[in-house]
């Protein structure tokens, strides 16, 4: 793929929902692992903070951009993005393409029970989906043990985490060199609870327009907090826009 798009020092690859989960299938095809990073502006502003979160989004071998906001910023910064790649619509459109390879996938996060629900309304829209196992777990380190020996148990090809940013990316870079089965590994946020029913997804022409997180907003008020960076990730694109940096 050609460079990746610079927004506040996070780069982000450009492909729409389609091409990256071709991209996906294909390297899993050849045999390479694939750490995938779907990234908003909260993201962003957290791996501007935090160094060893910035070279993790660095090296992840691929990038997507899960919120309007990035779109909209790559476009003010005259590199645009080619579409949103939002989560909830990437994993389904890669386990899909996978199916019929039989690869295996393994659900982890959320709170207790949410990824065994998950797992079954995948099966539900993808039949052909060979689920390994779901598990809650925990992000701490203390608990890497205890999970991978149960991940290695499974032998996924596929593992999705949902211990939420920046949580997930981390046990993912801690973790995934000792997994030697896998080789997808996406973090994925709120897809479990999504897919579980536990939180209500927007009308179609709320995602079309790009106002998926102001729905979310309302039905989930305590999500203000993460959002108040939102200002700040605006002004700091308007001065890469205008300074370069």
């Amino acid at each position: 793929m050609s460079a990746r798009v610079n927004v506040l020092g996070i780069g982000f690859d450009r492909l729409d929902l389609a091409d990256a989960a071709d991209y996906v299938v294909d390297r899993h095809a050849r045999g390479e692992r694939t750490f995938v990073i779907t990234a908003n502006p909260e993201f962003v502003m957290l791996a501007r903070r935090d160094r060893e979160l910035g070279s993790l989004a660095r090296s992840a071998d691929l990038v997507v951009a899960d919120g309007t906001g990035v779109l909209v910023a790559s476009r003010l910064l005259g590199d645009p993005l080619p579409a949103r790649v939002p989560g909830r619509l990437l994993v389904p459109a890669i386990l899909g393409r996978m199916a019929g390879a039989g690869a295996p996938v393994f659900l982890l996060g959320a709170a207790p029970g949410v990824a065994e629900r998950a797992a079954e309304e995948l099966s539900r829209r993808i039949p052909a989906i060979r689920v390994a196992g779901a598990y809650a777990g925990t992000p701490a380190p203390a608990e890497d043990d205890a999970i991978r020996e149960r991940i290695r148990a499974a032998d996924p090809r596929v593992l999705l985490v949902a211990y939420g940013m920046p949580a997930q990316e981390r046990w993912i870079a801690r973790n995934l060199p000792r997994l030697p089965s896998v080789r997808v590994a996406i973090g994925v946020g709120g897809v479990f609870d999504q897919l579980a029913g536990r939180v209500r997804l927007p009308p179609a022409m709320v995602h079309a327009v790009g106002l998926e997180w102001l729905w979310r907003l309302a039905f989930e008020p305590r999500r203000w907090r993460r959002q108040r960076v939102l200002p700040l990730f605006a002004a700091l694109v308007v001065r890469q826009r205008v300074f370069g940096r």
